[in-house]
């Protein structure tokens, strides 16, 4: 069980590491680009129009 605890604290630690690499631009460019996103979504309408057959 420790191997598995270890794979996955290494896995962890690697995945935050991967976070701290990018620069606070990046990091205020992906969550604008998510904000938009969000408020596009909120926005949406989703329309249905019945099938009609010929």
């Amino acid at each position: 069980m420790d191997k598995k605890d270890t794979n996955v604290d290494d896995a962890l630690i690697e995945h935050l590491k991967e976070g701290l690499k990018r620069t606070y631009k990046e990091r205020f460019e992906m969550c604008t680009r998510l904000y938009k996103i969000q408020q596009t979504m909120k926005k949406a309408v989703i329309t249905h129009k019945p099938f009609i057959s010929k």
